[in-house]
C-alpha cells in the first residue's frame, strides 16, 4: 500500500508548522522520522491520519486522498500506535486488540467467535498471547506497547504510524518492538514511524526523513543520509559516525563526538 505525500503544508492559525513535505513510502518500507522537538513530526502524523487538513498539497493512499476519506475508511488503510503508557482502565491485553476491530462492526455489534480467534492469532504472532488475560496496568512497558501493536494489526490496515515506540522502554523492550516492526514491514507493512535515536534508523529504517522547522531537510537511506555534520547540525551536538561489523556487514552507528569538530557544524 503506497502513502504520498506531495507538497503540504500546514498552519495553526497564522504559525505555519509544515512547508512544502513531499515523500512517498510503499509496501515494505520502514521510515524513520528524525529530527528535534517542535519541528512538526506529530502534526504531520495528525495530517497523515486525517485528524488534521492540510492548508495545501494532498496525502494519497493508494491514490485516494485521504482529505475524500471518512474515519472508517482511513482507519482501514491507516493504524496508529502512540507511545506506550500507563492505561487509564485496566481492560485486559485480549479486550485491549478486540478494539482494533471497531472499524469493521456496526454501531451495536461486539467481536464475535471471528474476531475473537484473529485478536488471539495476532497476539500468538507478536508473542504475548500468553498475557491474554493479563491487565494492561500488570504487564510490562513492552508488552503493552506489542499489545498496542496488535490492537492496531486488528484493524487489518497497510500502514502503520508509529509515535516514538520505544519510547520509555529498556534496552531489551526496545529490540523486541523494532524487531517486531521489521517482520512486519517484511510481511508487506508500511510503516513510518518517529526517533530520537539516530542508531535506531540506521538499524531498523529502509529510510531516513530528517525534519528541521517544519520542512524535509535530508531523505534516503539511512547510511546515505544520516551524516555526522547533518546530524551535528541537527541535534547541536558533535556527532561522529563510525562503522562497526554487524551480521557479515559494516553498520553505521552515531555516537557523541568529544573532540573539537566544529567542522561538522553547519546551517540547514
Amino acid at each position: 500500500m503506497k502513502l504520498e505525500v506531495k507538497g503540504v503544508d500546514f498552519s495553526y492559525k497564522n504559525h505555519e508548522v509544515l512547508h512544502d513535505l513531499c515523500f512517498s513510502a510503499d509496501s515494505g518500507d520502514v521510515v524513520a522520522v528524525l529530527g528535534p522537538n517542535g519541528v512538526g513530526k506529530s502534526t504531520l502524523f495528525r495530517c497523515l491520519l486525517g485528524f488534521l487538513q492540510p492548508c495545501r498539497g494532498e496525502i494519497l493512499i493508494s491514490g485516494k486522498s485521504v482529505r475524500d476519506m471518512s474515519s472508517a475508511e482511513t482507519a482501514r488503510h491507516i493504524a496508529y500506535i502512540p507511545q506506550t503508557v500507563s492505561p487509564v482502565f485496566n481492560y485486559t491485553v485480549l479486550d485491549t486488540v478486540l478494539m482494533g476491530f471497531t472499524n469493521k462492526l456496526g454501531t451495536f455489534m461486539s467481536p464475535g467467535v471471528h474476531e475473537n480467534a484473529r485478536a488471539i492469532e495476532i497476539l500468538d504472532s507478536l508473542g504475548i498471547a500468553h498475557l491474554k488475560n493479563r491487565g494492561c496496568g500488570q504487564i510490562s512497558g513492552g508488552e503493552r506497547q506489542l499489545t498496542l501493536l496488535a490492537r492496531a494489526l486488528a484493524q487489518d490496515a497497510g500502514i502503520l504510524i508509529m509515535d516514538e515506540p520505544t519510547a520509555n522502554l529498556d534496552y531489551g523492550n526496545s529490540w523486541h518492538v523494532m524487531e517486531r516492526i521489521g517482520s512486519l514491514a517484511h510481511s508487506g507493512y508500511t510503516v513510518i514511524f518517529s526517533t530520537h535515536d539516530p542508531n535506531q534508523a540506521f538499524m531498523h529504517a529502509s529510510n531516513a526523513l530528517v525534519m528541521k522547522g517544519g520542512r524535509i531537510i535530508a531523505c534516503g537511506a539511512p547510511a546515505d543520509t544520516l551524516d555526522g555534520e547533518l546530524l551535528s547540525a541537527l541535534y547541536n551536538i558533535n556527532v561522529a559516525i563510525h562503522k562497526l561489523p554487524y551480521n557479515g556487514k559494516e553498520l553505521p552507528v552515531s555516537l557523541p563526538d568529544g573532540g573539537n569538530s566544529e567542522n561538522m557544524r553547519r546551517s540547514l
